[in-house]
């Protein structure tokens, strides 16, 4: 059996400037009239304008700094002007999300609250004006590692699957998936920014055709929250010259974005690959001849120093051990 699948997006024009305060479920429901299985889509830059996430002033560096003091915020990389940053939400961006542009001049934005919360209370009044149930994203955009460009991005959401995890199913030659899982919310925001454009005025976008995303009026599920992952999840926690620096440095509270501590194989190869010399397996750790460059390289992968030496078995001299750190 086959089905045929067709999406359309619209994203309207003669949208008014977005003041502190403003109704955006009114100006919604005005602009898109929604109905059942709808996804309406608004940008991250109108709700923070609704929200009074406006900020006096020019200097864009002093607002990410006032970002960056938020718990859970820290810098990734820097490169001449510009940060990248880990947001308090979790979210990787440059420059916190801290926007100036389409504001008004002297003025910088700062990314909403919280998005997911946003969405959830835009979708209720949505559903309580026109009684549709509909799912509701906050979009911005976003740059990506190894890619030159940008492209739209879910940061809220409320009612959507976001994630269509393919893991245990099987292609069509019969290859089980494991890692495979679009990210449905990312892709929605990246066709609705293809009708909003970045300066046309459009900040409101609906797509029709995917109601099969949409959940049942009583669930939110989990929100954009869910495309995060956790602090020690992502491969590259730190930009290149961060993490050699954060390794020299070697402050416990920069252990996290390393990730879990690395196998005893993969420690035993790093260290002959620095070293030039293969360790030794001693109660639970790694012997080797003392060097400077151990303990960063420990500090890396998840482990450190026990600084008690111990005498090698095979060449009866001193070495220094390494061992896995414990939560």
């Amino acid at each position: 059996m086959t089905s045929n699948l067709g999406l359309s997006v619209l994203a309207p024009d003669g949208i008014p400037e977005i003041r502190p305060g403003d109704d955006l479920a009114a100006l919604v429901v005005a602009a898109l009239a929604p109905v059942d299985g709808d996804v309406v889509l608004v940008t991250s830059k109108v709700v923070s304008k609704a929200e009074g996430r406006l900020r006096p002033g020019t200097d864009r560096a002093a607002a990410v700094e006032s970002e960056l003091a938020a718990p859970g915020a820290r810098v990734v990389a820097r490169r001449g002007p510009t940060t990248i940053v880990r947001t308090r939400l979790g979210l990787t961006m440059a420059a916190a999300g801290v926007d100036a542009s389409n504001v008004e001049p002297g003025s910088v934005l700062l990314l909403p609250a919280d998005p997911d919360g946003t969405a959830r209370l835009l979708r209720r009044e949505i559903a309580a004006r026109t009684g549709a149930n509909v799912a509701v994203v906050v979009t911005d955009t976003a740059g990506r590692a190894w890619r030159t460009g940008q492209t739209d991005i879910a940061i809220g959401a409320a009612g959507l699957v976001v994630l269509d995890d393919h893991s245990g199913r099987s292609d069509r030659y019969g290859n089980e998936l494991v890692v495979t899982a679009p990210a449905l919310a990312d892709e929605l925001a990246g066709a609705a920014e293809l009708a909003q454009g970045k300066l046309a005025g459009r900040p409101f976008a609906l797509v029709r055709g995917r109601a099969d995303l949409v959940l049942a009026a009583t669930e939110d599920g989990p929100g954009a929250a869910a495309l995060v992952r956790g602090e020690g999840e992502d491969l590259f926690g730190y930009g290149a010259r961060e993490a050699v620096v954060r390794a020299l440095a070697g402050h416990p509270a920069d252990r996290p974005p390393f990730g879990a501590p690395a196998s005893a194989e993969e420690v035993a190869a790093a260290v002959a690959v620095v070293l030039g010399t293969a360790p030794e397996p001693v109660d639970g750790g790694l012997a080797v001849r003392p060097d400077p460059r151990l303990a960063p390289l420990a500090f890396a992968h998840g482990w450190s120093v026990d600084h008690g030496l111990v005498a090698s078995r095979q060449e009866g001299a001193e070495k220094a051990v390494i061992r896995p750190v414990t939560p």
